[in-house]
């Protein structure tokens, strides 16, 4: 199956002027023959800290984008934001996953940003995100998370491609590749590009094949990544090299 990330620019806490800008975007894509579309981390709302202004009910105006833009154009999509669920008095950064169906599914971003204070800002989360699309078995990130190695591991056996959506300001490349070598797996990085304030969004969005092979690579301009990803082909690797068996 076709996946596409789209690396984009986000005007800073406006999610009406993110819907606009991305609608045309996502239609692209799926005229490309994608069947996941994959946006980045806080999509709508820039990687803010003001989360008593920012953070949305579930259902709300992020959230309604995604399950319209999923039905309408009958593919899945993703991207994270500030979500506030059950009166909490911090959301989380949550992945909102959107089917063709109009059907959700929700990953909370279990590794805060300290460095960033993003803990004073948002609350952690505690279960994993793994859904099959398309017979392929898909683990999904959010941004920091690239960074625990342990929570991929645990995956392995149950993933095809780990999906990553993220806002850093300088490459990971090296992380996305070692996450893929390691677990003979695929990869999709999606990164925003950009300026606000101090800090410049790098791109560097990529997605990654099993032995760590770059399939498709962006720069730091607006632009579509898309690849093909083959379970059979993980299904493959792993048989050659019982690397999974061998880390028990």
């Amino acid at each position: 199956m076709i996946v596409a990330g789209i690396q984009h620019d986000i005007a800073w806490e406006d999610p009406t002027a993110n819907f606009h800008h991305l609608a045309p975007l996502i239609e692209h894509a799926v005229a490309e023959g994608a069947r996941l579309v994959v946006l980045t981390e806080t999509y709508s709302t820039g990687f803010t800290m003001k989360t008593d202004q920012a953070a949305e009910a579930p259902g709300g105006p992020s959230t309604r984008f995604l399950v319209e833009q999923a039905t309408r154009h009958g593919v899945w999509i993703c991207g994270s934001l500030p979500e506030r669920v059950d009166g909490q008095t911090m959301p989380f950064n949550q992945l909102v996953l959107a089917a063709p169906d109009g059907t959700i599914q929700r990953y909370a971003k279990i590794h805060r940003f300290t460095y960033g204070r993003e803990h004073e800002s948002y609350a952690g989360g505690d279960r994993f995100l793994q859904v099959t699309i398309d017979g392929v078995r898909f683990s999904f990130f959010v941004c920091y998370d690239l960074r625990f190695a342990d929570e991929f591991w645990g995956l392995a056996d149950q993933t095809d491609c780990y999906v990553v959506v993220a806002n850093w300001p300088a490459a990971r490349r090296e992380l996305l590749q070692a996450r893929a070598i390691e677990n003979l797996a695929y990869v999709v990085g999606v990164n925003r590009v950009g300026a606000h304030g101090r800090l410049d969004y790098s791109g560097d969005s990529m997605i990654i094949g099993p032995f760590g092979e770059m399939l498709a690579q962006a720069g730091d301009d607006e632009t579509i990544v898309m690849a093909n990803i083959d379970p059979a082909r993980v299904e493959e690797v792993r048989a050659e090299w019982p690397m999974l068996s061998d880390r028990r």
